[in-house]
């Protein structure tokens, strides 16, 4: 019988790559004690927040065409793969110019809350799917959709936010655009 490059049976490797793969999106760090969750005041410098709200309209629109991109667990371009909080950091720096972290925790702890009856295209929104706050993120776009790079079906996909599955596991909602 063949070993995996790591010694394993086909079967041990074989479950070991599937486990991975389920694994969820994110590069998030579980919550610890010291380190905070995401604000609701500003962090020192100001939140994050795009140049003007024609940006959000952009965002939308580049998230887009990146339907059917393939994921990648912390891929951070669309020619490697994506992950959730990958695909929106890439997103708003090809938009903006500017860099958001790389993980959905720290995207969530630089950008301002919004109410989510208040969700606008663009706007991000957080789900806790690995039992763990701020674990997957997408982009809001309008009527009650989101685009995302889950790590189910493995490519980017719209889903809706009053699905079962994401509804159950809503965090808040976050956004890009400038006060006002």
């Amino acid at each position: 019988m063949a070993l995996s490059p790591f010694g394993l049976r086909p079967e041990r490797w074989a479950a070991l790559l599937l486990l991975a793969v389920l694994a969820g999106c994110s590069q998030t760090p579980p919550r610890q004690a010291g380190i905070p969750t995401p604000r609701t005041a500003p962090p020192a410098g100001g939140w994050f927040a795009l140049p003007s709200h024609d940006h959000a309209q952009e965002v939308v629109l580049y998230a887009l065409g990146l339907l059917d991109t393939g994921y990648r667990f912390g891929g951070k371009n669309p020619e490697a793969g994506l992950d959730c909080s990958g695909m929106v950091s890439y997103i708003v720096e090809q938009v903006s110019g500017r860099k958001l972290p790389y993980n959905a925790a720290g995207i969530a702890e630089r950008t301002r809350p919004v109410a989510t009856q208040a969700l606008r295209p663009g706007d991000l929104v957080f789900f806790n799917t690995l039992g763990r706050a701020y674990s997957h993120m997408g982009i809001y776009m309008g009527d009650g959709k989101f685009i995302h790079a889950p790590s189910s079906r493995g490519k980017v996909r719209v889903d809706r936010l009053d699905s079962r599955y994401f509804s159950e596991r809503f965090e808040g909602a976050r956004t890009l655009l400038p006060d006002g």
